[in-house]
């Protein structure tokens, strides 16, 4: 590798042509960037004092060095950014000295054909600079002075235009001056002696500059032939940002940590998603990891981006996003591969993603915690048995207990009655589902408001305190916003604070309506706390049926609590020769700490040691004769010790996960060992 301070002109002049892998994001800077660069090469231009600007590096390196041509082709790894935007106003420049006189120390015929053509080559060679897809042909119909196709690219072309539109006989010596006095550092690498990949992570800090998606994309396509890099993208990257169309760059990231959570049973960090991308590839083919990110891709664009061509997924697909179960996506992408290699039918599919949408819904209902749900669906997966998908899927959803678990009618009921329902995020979907229950002919509500039977206003009227008697503001804070008091109408502003008679009896009130929702209210004579309450048992019981609970018989389940049991009892605690007295009393105190810590952790006796773990281990206990080791699953570097107790054990063997490592051989150092494995915990929680 050669690294040398150059004038960026100076780079960029003589017979070459950089070209940007196909692998590289496509250009874009945005006019902010734009903006803040043309306003550096101006500052410079016109300052006495300044001896140039330094615009970062450029680092490429030449494909084969038995070129067929005189001009060397160079792959830019690093800084096309920044070479495409000095580009287009070299660009601008040149067109505007075309039409206008100055006295300037060049030309634009000088500008072309110096930095932006290779005059004497033809076809592709004849450019400078060659860019990807649309980009590529975007710039070339700039060069040429061609119209643009309606699908170009709009960073090239706006971000010209803004040049363009910004250069003027007053700032065209200084813009001409300002760019004569560029530079970069010059990063020129030997594809047989640097490794590409490597300098390219290290100039992008891992990620900061760049998405996770572009560096995976760059990981597996960079180190490849040109030819092999080609037949990558082309038949498998690129149909897959196709597919993903606009949300690709908001989209691929969260869906490649779902893809290798669904793989390895890890959630990774979202900011370390290459990291774990790098790992799971690691002795792989590479293009049988390329096909299979891009076949579970068409899941999740389907799944996600409702693209699923069946109209039955299709709704349940939308019905998921609606309750935001972003956290079930790696389960879901699991029970999509099966259904796409016909392991299940698609009625099957249904009936399993109807279960998950039930158990979300029937939890935000009750309240119940979310914090640890990411890995009750990561292991979810594990308990289903193919030959009795549903059973085994609804059985093991039936045992979950605690913070996992799947409320009952009993629970779902009640607290479906009194739960502010107004003001609930899915609202709409609830509503939705409610008043089309065995309707034949689907009723959009979003052609209606949601409106309260008794007012929402404080001051109600006489009539209606007179209905509702002594108590009436009672009544109305404890019920205003629950089930029994909320329907839908398209006539939300004349019935208002009128009186129950006037909504019902009102042209297009209750009695008129022909919504199911306002069915009871038709055979009312009067609004009170006796009908609120008997019109939400009707409809808790049938939003019971609507979000059905599993109801495996007891028989069925003692079946899969025996599998549990046999799993769990193949060692115990008297299995470990060195758990007796002082350590086993250590080893039980910190044990109860570890499981009180959050309702998702497990404990597994291991043959050596007891494992501790939410979707993986985050710690293990190995008993030793004088002590109990206890091993960290955390990186030691991002270990708070501020008394270094803790050993960095990295690449060392040991029983146990982790590379952090401390003893305990005494009660009183509890609550300091208890604060590292919180440390670790949290980390796997990221």
């Amino acid at each position: 590798m050669k690294a040398t301070s150059a004038n960026l002109l100076s780079v960029i002049k003589g017979p070459k042509q950089f070209v940007i892998p196909i692998y590289q994001r496509t250009y874009s800077w945005q006019l902010v960037q734009c903006r803040q660069l043309f306003s550096d090469i101006l500052k410079v231009g016109t300052s006495k004092s300044s001896s140039g600007h330094f615009v970062g590096s450029v680092v490429y390196f030449q494909e084969s060095i038995y070129n067929t041509t005189d001009v060397p082709q160079l792959l830019i790894i690093d800084g096309q950014q920044r070479v495409t935007t000095v580009c287009l106003i070299i660009l601008a420049l040149s067109e505007f000295l075309k039409k206008n006189e100055i006295d300037i120390e060049t030309n634009a015929s000088k500008l072309r054909n110096y930095y932006l053509l290779n005059s004497d080559e033809d076809g592709d060679l004849r450019y400078k600079l060659l860019l990807t897809r649309k980009d590529k042909e975007t710039y070339i119909n700039l060069l040429n002075d061609h119209p643009q196709p309606e699908k170009h690219s709009q960073r090239i072309s706006e971000n010209y235009q803004y040049f363009v539109d910004n250069l003027n006989s007053e700032n065209a010596i200084a813009l001409y001056n300002g760019i004569m006095n560029l530079f970069v550092v010059d990063v020129t690498l030997e594809k047989e002696k640097d490794n590409p990949q490597l300098i390219f992570e290290s100039m992008n800090s891992t990620g900061l500059d760049l998405s996770q998606a572009d560096l995976i994309r760059n990981y597996i396509l960079m180190g490849q032939e040109i030819k092999v890099q080609n037949s990558l993208y082309e038949k498998y990257w690129f149909p897959m940002e196709q597919n993903f169309g606009n949300d690709y760059v908001s989209h691929f990231d969260r869906f490649m940590r779902d893809f290798l959570s669904a793989k390895t049973s890890t959630i990774p960090n979202i900011n370390n998603v290459y990291n774990a991308f790098k790992s799971f590839a690691n002795g792989l083919l590479i293009e049988d990891i390329v096909a299979d990110i891009t076949e579970y891709s068409s899941y999740y664009a389907n799944m996600v981006l409702h693209k699923e061509t069946n109209n039955d997924l299709k709704h349940a697909f939308k019905n998921l996003s609606i309750l935001r179960v972003d956290v079930a996506y790696p389960f879901l992408l699991s029970l999509y591969n099966d259904y796409s290699k016909m392991v299940i039918t698609k009625d099957i599919f249904l009936e399993a993603l109807k279960l998950v949408e039930n158990y979300v819904f029937r939890r935000a209902i009750c309240g119940v915690p979310t914090n640890s749900l990411n890995k009750t669906f990561l292991i979810l997966y594990k308990s289903i048995n193919k030959q009795a998908y549903i059973e085994s899927l609804a059985s093991t959803m039936q045992l979950f207990g605690g913070y996992k678990r799947f409320p009952p009618d009993n629970e779902f009921m009640r607290e479906i009655k009194v739960k502010d329902l107004y003001n609930f995020r899915s609202k709409s979907y609830f509503l939705s589902k409610i008043e089309n229950y065995k309707r034949k002919e689907w009723v959009s509500i979003s052609e209606y408001t949601v409106e309260h039977i008794m007012p929402q206003n404080k001051n109600l009227n006489t009539e209606w305190q007179d209905t509702l008697g002594k108590n009436w503001k009672e009544l109305q804070s404890t019920y205003l916003h629950t089930l029994g008091n909320l329907t839908l109408t398209g006539y939300n502003s004349e019935l208002s604070d009128k009186s129950f008679t006037h909504k019902k009896m009102h042209a297009g009130g209750f009695n008129s309506s022909p919504l199911n929702l306002n069915a009871y209210l038709r055979t009312c004579d009067e609004w009170n706390e006796s009908h609120i309450q008997k019109r939400a048992e009707g409809l808790s019981e049938k939003a019971s049926i609507i979000w059905q609970y599993p109801n495996i018989s007891e028989e069925k389940l003692q079946l899969y609590r025996d599998v549990e049991k046999r799993e769990a009892n193949e060692y115990n605690i008297s299995h470990y020769e060195y758990l007796n007295g002082e350590i086993l009393t250590i080893f039980e105190e910190i044990r109860k700490r570890i499981l009180e810590l959050d309702e998702s952790v497990k404990e597994e006796y291991k043959k050596l040691y007891i494992a501790y773990k939410t979707s993986t281990n985050f710690v293990d206990i190995v008993p030793q004769k004088s002590r109990l080791r206890l091993s960290l699953n955390m990186p030691f570097s991002e270990l708070i010790d501020p008394d270094q107790l803790c050993k960095d054990v990295t690449n060392l063997g040991r029983w146990g996960n982790g590379d952090v490592e401390i003893g305990i051989n005494s009660t009183s150092d509890i609550n300091k060992i208890m604060d590292f494995i919180q440390q670790a915990l949290d980390y796997q929680d990221q």
